[in-house]
């Protein structure tokens, strides 16, 4: 397909960022998910974007839309928004991310404050000042928000499919893996959420969200040119957090060894 071909370099951006290289210790570990929470919950509105737009979340309740894309966007959500911990307790994953950051020794304060000022009526701006949201941080969420405000559900398809699918490479499954070996104490939820993130959401999901973009765009023409566009654009937040994320973590190494 004419996009993955056009957004690969971008991908490919992500895949071989010099931030996974970096992470060597627990330290790193917390920078980076202090910088990655907000993509784990920002990506839930896009995913309920999709449900309340391609599937009927109103009353009274008619059959909306494709019946394959329904089951789709259904079973993604009850997979995200209500799976399950390593103690069998039922928990969105967003939840259990912030579960890791806790027993990781992560600080979750900014991201609490953050939801708890647009709870009560913030808004974005508002909200990431009072909770000195990271930079990088604010523009992947505001990118977010205006795919899913714009309306237009064959962009918010492009962006889910192209944009939000699994792109850690397994050198941070290793380096898990390894801080998980000498302190399971501070890493097992997290390893947990990343097997359960991989097992949830799997090749199955990824061929029916292609089939639901492709449903969206149809053939025209400008709808894939818009779609690209703002798949290429997420994909850039993306690497822009890792990059804010890679200069905190070296930063942090240059002043401890200092």
């Amino acid at each position: 397909m004419k996009i993955q071909q056009n957004i690969e370099p971008l991908r490919q951006q992500i895949v071989n960022h010099k931030v996974y290289s970096e992470i060597s210790e627990l330290e790193d570990l917390q920078i980076f998910m202090e910088h990655h929470i907000y993509a784990v919950w920002d990506f839930m509105s896009l995913l309920k974007a999709l449900q309340i737009n391609l599937t009927c979340t109103t009353l009274p309740w008619f059959p909306v839309g494709d019946a394959v894309t329904r089951q789709l966007i259904n079973e993604i959500v009850a997979g995200e928004e209500s799976d399950v911990d390593a103690n069998g307790a039922i928990k969105s994953h967003f939840e259990l991310y912030l579960d890791a950051m806790e027993q990781c020794g992560a600080n979750t304060d900014a991201i609490n404050n953050f939801l708890t000022s647009v709870k009560n009526g913030r808004d974005f701006d508002m909200a990431f000042e009072l909770a000195s949201v990271p930079e990088a941080a604010r523009s992947f969420v505001r990118s977010t928000f205006e795919t899913i405000n714009s309306g237009k559900t064959y962009l918010q398809a492009a962006s889910f499919t192209f944009g939000r699918e699994d792109l850690i490479p397994n050198m941070f499954f290793s380096m898990v893996n390894d801080l998980n070996s000498t302190q399971p104490d501070k890493v097992s939820i997290f390893k947990y959420y990343l097997e359960r993130h991989i097992e949830v959401d799997g090749d199955h999901h990824s061929h029916l969200a292609l089939a639901m973009t492709e449903k969206l765009c149809e053939k025209d023409e400008n709808f894939w040119l818009e779609a690209e566009e703002t798949t290429k654009q997420a994909l850039q937040r993306r690497i822009d957090l890792w990059d804010a994320a890679y200069t905190e973590i070296v930063g942090r190494k240059v002043s401890s060894a200092i």
